[in-house]
């Protein structure tokens, strides 16, 4: 949702918003969204788990990485809110000693919804590339799509996406095997099919 106003919204605008929004500031425009649902929380986070242990911890691969759920982005005059971001440790030996982050990811994860699909693909995605953020993965929990970009040249390119329930590894964490199957959880109907499964099994037994 972007906060309609006349002149361009600053920080101070940005602390006023209730803290039941994740707020935005982008191209002076003040941007406030609803929290992730619970099924994009849970997409990000074991998307998360499944990186940090190789990359984060060093379980299984290299280590030398900051992996962080929603960093507040300070990007200039522009404040972003990622799902996910990594920061390689030799860029950013130490964590700020506050909420603000000022040197720009090495590595941005955006989950999607219908509300911020424009502003994702078009702003933020720009504003990405024009701060030299080399890796964007752009992630949708609804459709079960998963699209890593890599930053050439200035431009975002991306060889393919990766939907249901692929198997792959993708820079920049090709020790990482992602199965898709396993960040997006059951659907709906799957759930319930799997509660009755387990009921009738207790009522069997």
């Amino acid at each position: 949702m972007k906060a309609s106003s006349p002149a361009k919204s600053t920080y101070e605008d940005l602390l006023k918003v209730p803290e039941n929004l994740i707020a935005e500031l982008i191209d002076g425009d003040l941007y406030a969204w609803q929290r992730p649902a619970g099924t994009h929380l849970d997409t990000s986070s074991v998307l998360g788990m499944i990186i940090g242990l190789p990359y984060r911890i060093g379980d299984g691969g290299p280590g030398g990485w900051w992996i962080l759920d929603k960093p507040e982005l300070h990007l200039g005059d522009k404040l972003l809110v990622p799902a996910l971001a990594g920061w390689r440790r030799e860029r950013m030996p130490e964590l700020p000693r506050d909420h603000r982050f000022v040197i720009e990811p090495d590595w941005v994860c955006e989950m999607i919804s219908t509300a911020s699909a424009r502003v994702v693909r078009g702003k933020k995605r720009r504003i990405y590339a024009k701060c030299g953020v080399s890796w964007l993965w752009l992630v949708d929990p609804e459709y079960r799509v998963l699209e890593p970009y890599k930053l050439i040249d200035g431009f975002w390119t991306s060889r393919c996406a990766f939907t249901g329930d692929d198997v792959f590894r993708a820079d920049p964490f090709p020790e990482a095997e992602i199965d898709l199957a396993s960040i997006w959880g059951p659907t709906p109907e799957e759930f319930r099919v799997d509660i009755r499964a387990k009921s009738a099994s207790v009522q069997l037994t």
